[in-house]
């Protein structure tokens, strides 16, 4: 089934959406069992709990897959070699890694390509069940005469996925151009902040802090995020390993560095901000800055989770040493995984786990803002 005008070959997107919406079935029949008996809320609660633990399950498989260089495992899209799987493509993978053994098109880098693929469409899958539910349990409760959550955050859900299937889709086409691999890392790290805040609305649990704390989380998740991006830039850009020492590197507080070329954002991978190859002192700079900022988010971290934890004195309830605890226990898995990845020369585990860490900060820097909302909403209604 070719396109008529621009020659585009339906065929494989249509069978990677079936693929998608056959994985997303299990676990859309898992959730329709376990919560046949629950009220309409607390379905669709459930349910968008279901898609932020298979989005952060997705984040960490497409660390993976970034991680074993299996990005361009499939150089086309949305197909492997216009086939909807590697199987149909194997004489073309067999070609490929023949004529370059080590090569970004292998056998095993095409299924984990192809993998994450799949799972991206059955996250995908979910998300347009949930936003459909959303408009349909708001249309019941209107019928009712019953206050609803807004379908709208569903909505801009569906809609931020479909973005972040096009940064995958260049991802692959613009071969890992750093840019486009840096805000497909980061629109996947959005849009599990976002369904974690939808599934707080549909069942709001408030977190009353002063209005000082709740500036303070406000400032550490964004400064967070800035981190997180930096993160992704040192991955991006294969610079985890020009810095192999700690405290220093390369054996001197302050290496050579060049921050134009390395903070140049539109640029191919390998090249530099005039299209030459990228010099090593470039990466240095982006690993430095990298690690200056984690000393940075760290201090913020160690001061909001003992700001939290002296809130928790006033709080009979103890959720906010609840969270002092998690943000204590996050910044402390991102110190150990982070140093790990330089002084043990960035091993998959520990980079995973990076990325993991990562998101789950963030997750509870989401949650932890949506309940504060909650709580300021509740107090303004009284």
């Amino acid at each position: 089934m070719n396109g008529l005008a621009t020659g585009f070959d339906f065929e494989p997107l249509l069978e990677l959406l079936a693929m998608a919406a056959l994985l997303g079935a299990g676990p859309l029949l898992w959730w329709h069992l376990r919560q046949r008996s629950a009220g309409p809320a607390q379905r669709l609660r459930a349910l968008t709990v279901l898609t932020v633990f298979l989005t952060f399950d997705l984040i960490l498989f497409g660390a993976f897959t970034r991680l074993t260089d299996s990005g361009l495992g499939c150089p086309d899209w949305p197909g492997c070699y216009g086939s909807a799987s590697p199987v149909g493509a194997r004489d073309e993978i067999h070609a490929a890694q023949t004529a370059m053994p080590t090569g970004p098109v292998t056998h095993g880098k095409a299924w984990v390509e192809m993998t994450h693929r799949y799972l991206a469409g059955a996250v995908g899958f979910l998300i347009l069940v949930l936003a459909i539910q959303s408009w349909r349990l708001r249309r019941a409760g209107h019928a009712r005469g019953e206050p609803m959550p807004s379908p709208w955050w569903a909505t801009l859900s569906l809609v931020w996925v479909l973005v972040q299937g096009f940064f995958g889709a260049w991802t692959v086409t613009m071969k890992l151009f750093p840019a486009i691999v840096t805000g497909h890392l980061l629109l996947a790290l959005g849009l599990l902040m976002l369904l974690a805040w939808q599934a707080e609305s549909y069942a709001p649990r408030p977190l009353r802090w002063p209005p000082a704390l709740r500036a303070g989380m406000a400032a550490f998740t964004l400064l967070a995020i800035l981190q997180v991006a930096l993160g992704g830039w040192v991955s991006t850009n294969y610079a985890v390993l020009a810095c192999q020492d700690f405290p220093t590197c390369q054996g001197q507080w302050l290496p050579p560095t060049d921050f134009d070329h390395g903070f140049t954002l539109w640029r191919e991978l390998g090249r530099g901000a005039h299209g030459g190859y990228l010099p090593f002192e470039a990466l240095t700079a982006i690993h430095l800055t990298h690690r200056v900022g984690a000393m940075i988010v760290f201090a913020a971290l160690l001061a909001m989770a003992f700001a939290t934890w002296r809130h928790g004195a006033h709080d009979p309830a103890g959720e906010s040493r609840r969270w002092a605890r998690r943000l204590l226990a996050v910044g402390a898995w991102q110190l150990v995984s982070g140093l790990s990845n330089v002084v043990l020369g960035w091993p998959l585990v520990a980079a995973v786990a990076h990325t993991g860490g990562a998101a789950a900060l963030l997750l509870i820097c989401s949650i932890v803002l949506a309940r504060l909302r909650a709580g300021t909403l509740t107090v303004s209604l009284k």
